[in-house]
């Protein structure tokens, strides 16, 4: 869920120019790595310092000392070496999202200066991403794949055939996996690979901020190194240290809870859009227009795209104008229109030639599969897309479908890493009430297994993603001061 993907998340909350310009120098080299310029085609914002490194760690960690593959970190340097702390190592989401100019990111989209003097701030491409060793399947735009959420299936024969499109996308993978690292890229594995970044960094503990599958590689860290973790901030959270098939049915549940938020900005701006006076009425429109366009097409935009565009939609205020725009364009038979919202929702899914989703898919694909089994029967998605289109109607149907896990070729190599209720209480699990692609549930979820070792922190939001890329005051204060003072909140947080 991160900044060049659909479930990336910065670029669907579309992060702003500068707000915050770091002030100029750099503290002095960490131990054991070489500081310099990052690659051309990291984008960092005028002003901001950033420095960039690259960590060697193990393909496979059952044999420490055999092949080892490339991480390529950044850091945003703290300039106040009175105040700094320690590290604060980042991760934007996914998985399959580039993280090295995240620190900048969160800066410019006004990051505290208490943390920024507090810590080095480090962003990375975990391994399979980007600069670090990156992994392919070999995608493009020819062939029918629209994504890492499965498309909205009508019926059971919709679900049989993306189980065919599916099945044949794992294949691809395995035939394109001629270096054998596919099978590697895992949560366990990023988890393991932070450690090592910790210690290049002569660090003896590190603090970790984590969004969306983010809050999944964080549950990992902290448990499977929980006297190596320092201050964890976990934000709209998956609910496990994994995406399974139940993670994924909860998009449904997350569009339930988080349309009628949208439906209510439409209703207000009815003499501009017309697209319903009440909420109910904008649901109703929203189960007009596609249906229809699930009998015809209009210029490639059908009902599956016009729903993966309207899911975006959901992500963030600043994304409710332009959805209400396309759907005003839908409805009144703009070709044209219909059009750039196909090729749109095509972007979002980074459909292109060559792909650019391409590394992106693959490790979003390669982390979701390893990570654990999925079930292999066909009938198994079709009773649950059946029973998620009853439950979830706006988009259960999707979320339930299959994914190329159910015919992976790769069998997990471990158990997925359970949440560890043991260790230091010092996770603070942040969530919005109405997230729709990690609902609510997903933050109680993790918050019921980290036990005493965390807190919850609920926010009176609507969105993905809450600490510095929301807008809630009392969310940004709690995070900012554990951050800072490392005190967990006596109980858990609401905030209105």
């Amino acid at each position: 869920m991160r900044r060049k993907r659909v479930v990336a998340l910065a670029v669907l909350l579309g992060l702003t120019a500068p707000l915050f310009t770091a002030p100029a120098g750099a503290a002095e080299p960490a131990p054991g790595l070489a500081w310099a310029a990052c690659p051309e085609d990291v984008e960092i914002p005028a002003g901001i310092v950033l420095q960039c490194a690259t960590v060697p760690v193990p393909l496979d960690y059952r044999m420490p000392e055999g092949e080892q593959i490339d991480v390529v970190i950044s850091r945003l340097a703290s300039t106040k070496p009175a105040a700094r702390r320690g590290v604060l190592m980042l991760n934007p989401g996914g998985p399959g999202g580039p993280g090295l100019s995240f620190p900048a990111d969160l800066a410019s989209h006004g990051m505290p200066a208490s943390v920024l003097d507090g810590y080095d701030v480090i962003g990375m491409d975990t391994r399979g991403i980007g600069h670090s060793t990156p992994v392919s399947c070999g995608f493009t735009a020819e062939q029918e794949y629209l994504g890492n959420i499965p498309p909205y299936a009508v019926d059971e024969a919709a679900v049989a055939e993306q189980a065919k499109i599916a099945k044949g996308v794992a294949a691809q993978c395995a035939a394109n996996d001629k270096d054998g690292r596919l099978r590697h890229i895992s949560t366990a594995n990023m988890a393991r690979d932070l450690d090592r970044i910790r210690a290049a960094l002569g660090e003896e503990k590190a603090s970790f901020l984590g969004y969306s599958y983010g809050s999944a590689l964080g549950a990992a860290y902290a448990s499977m190194f929980p006297e190596k973790s320092d201050r964890v901030v976990l934000d709209s959270n998956i609910g496990d240290t994994h995406l399974d098939r139940d993670g994924m049915r909860r998009f449904g549940l997350g569009a339930e809870e988080t349309f009628p938020d949208f439906a209510k900005w439409v209703a207000a701006r009815h003499e501009s859009y017309g697209l319903g006076q009440t909420v109910t009425e904008v649901r109703r429109t929203y189960f007009a227009l596609a249906e229809k366009l699930d009998k015809t097409a209009v210029n490639g935009l059908d009902g599956r795209l016009f729903r993966l565009a309207t899911f975006a939609g959901l992500y963030g205020k600043t994304r409710y104008g332009q959805t209400a725009q396309w759907w005003q364009s839908v409805r009144d038979g703009d070709k044209a229109a219909a059009q750039r919202v196909a090729a749109e929702a095509k972007r979002l899914s980074l459909a292109a030639t060559p792909s650019p989703a391409d590394n992106g898919w693959s490790v979003f694909l390669a982390v979701t599969c390893n990570d654990v089994t999925w079930p292999s029967d066909v009938r198994t998605y079709q009773r649950g897309v059946a029973e998620d289109r009853e439950r979830y109607p706006l988009y259960g149907a999707a979320g339930a479908n299959i994914l190329p896990c159910a015919s992976w070729p790769y069998a997990p190599a471990e158990p997925p890493v359970a949440v560890k209720d043991k260790g230091p209480a010092n996770v603070l699990v942040v969530q919005n009430r109405r997230d729709p692609v990690t609902p609510l549930r997903g933050g109680q979820l993790l918050d019921e297994k980290f036990g005493d070792r965390s807190r919850l922190v609920t926010v009176e939001g609507s969105g993905h993603g809450v600490y510095v890329l929301g807008d809630n005051a009392c969310a940004l204060n709690t995070t900012t001061n554990f951050l800072i003072s490392g005190k967990l909140p006596k109980r858990d947080v609401f905030c209105p």
